[in-house]
Formats: C-alpha cells, sequence, structure tokens
C-alpha cells in the first residue's frame, strides 16, 4: 500500500566540461536504474550462493523533445555523443534535495549515439537518449 501521494516534477542537469545544459523543459520522461555488478563469493562449504559488490553501473533513459539551434538540444547532444565524460545530475522533484527528493550524479556516463533527425507528420519530434556507465552517488543534504 502506497504511502505517499507523489507526483514527479524532475529536475534534470547534463554537463560536459565546463557548459551544463538544463533539460528539465525540453525532456517528458526520465528512467533511471544504478546498481553495481554482483560478484560471486561463494567459498568451498557453503550452502548458498553469496555475493559482494562489483563496479559501479548506472542506465538512464530520456525522451526529450528535440530543438535545434546555438544552443538548443541537438547543440548540447552533439557535444555528448561518444565522449563517455558526461556529467548527469537529477532529482525526482525539484532543485532541493532532502530524503524525500535525493539529487542523484552519475560521473562518466556514455551516449553512444542519438537520432539527430526525428520527424513524422503532425508531431511534435522527439528523441530517446541512453547512458550508460559511469559512478554514482546519491545526496539528501
Amino acid at each position: 500500500m502506497a504511502t505517499t501521494v507523489y507526483l514527479t516534477n524532475p529536475t534534470i542537469n547534463i554537463t560536459q566540461g565546463a557548459t551544463t545544459t538544463d533539460f528539465t523543459d525540453n525532456t517528458s520522461s526520465i528512467t533511471a536504474t544504478l546498481g553495481y555488478t554482483s560478484l560471486e563469493t561463494t567459498a568451498f562449504g557453503s550452502t548458498g550462493l553469496s555475493y559482494a559488490p562489483g563496479l559501479a553501473t548506472s542506465e538512464i533513459s530520456m525522451t526529450v523533445f528535440m530543438a535545434y539551434g546555438a544552443a538548443e538540444i541537438e547543440a548540447a547532444l552533439a557535444t555528448y555523443v561518444g565522449t563517455g565524460t558526461t556529467v548527469l545530475v537529477f532529482s525526482p522533484a525539484g532543485t532541493v534535495e532532502s530524503a524525500s527528493n535525493p539529487e542523484f550524479t552519475v560521473t562518466g556516463a556514455m551516449l553512444a549515439a542519438y537520432d539527430v533527425v526525428v520527424g513524422t507528420v503532425n508531431e511534435l519530434s522527439v528523441v530517446e537518449l541512453s547512458w550508460t556507465g559511469g559512478t554514482w552517488v546519491r545526496d539528501v543534504t
């Protein structure tokens, strides 16, 4: 049973080098899966499998409204693709971190590719972005 009614309104900022771009008003969805690889530590005499955390893992998927221009979404994406050094900072509901609104930072994320043109008659142009890799931290202060 749910204990809290939660309306999401994430904030999303992406940094490459010294340039940060706020994607909040151009993004309609974000899904972030953060964790660690599992390393088996089962030894002789064990009665079940046991594991320890390995390297950090991250997968961030975003649906973004495409916009073209010098200071627009496509120009920013062009600087991110293939670098593996991008920093994503996001939180579920606004910019003030707290126990009920943690901020997540993924450092060293990789955007391997993106659709540079997506167009259909009478529809907004949206692109699906998929970031992988990097290390992550959770902050509530």
